[in-house]
C-alpha cells in the first residue's frame, strides 16, 4: 500500500474564487467578498442580511437606492482589498472609493452587478439568498 502524500493547502488567491465573484470596474476586475467585517456593518447598517434586500427594493428614492449599491459594492470589493493588503504587507493596494465607483460606471452597470452581489452574499453565508426584481 502506498503512503499517501502530505496535502499543502491552497494559497488563499486560490480559494478566494470559492467564496466571492467578481465583477468589472472601470478595466479593473474587482473581487466582492462577504466577510464577517462586513456581515457586522451590513447588519449595522439594516439590521441584518435578511434586511439588506428588502432596503435596497423597498426605496422610493432612486439616489438614495443608488447610493446604497454603491456603499455595498465598495464595501464588499474593499474587502479583497484589505484582504490582500493583511497578507501582502509590502504590496499593498489603494482602496475603492465610493466615489471612484461612481465616476468608473453607469446605471446599467450597477444593475447588472445585482447579479455578482447575490453570488458573494451566497459564497460567504453558503446560503440562498433571494433578491425579487421590483414589479412595475
Amino acid at each position: 500500500m502506498a503512503a499517501k502524500k502530505p496535502t499543502t493547502p491552497k494559497p488563499l488567491a486560490q480559494k478566494s474564487t470559492e467564496r466571492s465573484a467578481f465583477i468589472t470596474v472601470g478595466t479593473r476586475e474587482v473581487e466582492l467578498v462577504l466577510t464577517t467585517r462586513a456581515t457586522k456593518l451590513i447588519a449595522a447598517r439594516y439590521g441584518g442580511l435578511e434586511h439588506l434586500g428588502k432596503t435596497l427594493e423597498a426605496s422610493e428614492n432612486f439616489e438614495e437606492t443608488l447610493g446604497e449599491v454603491v456603499w455595498l459594492i465598495t464595501l464588499l470589493a474593499n474587502q479583497s482589498i484589505q484582504i490582500h493588503n493583511l497578507t501582502h504587507p509590502g504590496n499593498t493596494q489603494p482602496e475603492l472609493t465610493e466615489e471612484q465607483l461612481e465616476l468608473l460606471t453607469v446605471p446599467a452597470d450597477l444593475a447588472t452587478y445585482r447579479e455578482a452581489i447575490a453570488e458573494a452574499l451566497y459564497r460567504g453565508t453558503r446560503r440562498e439568498v433571494i433578491s425579487e426584481t421590483p414589479k412595475p
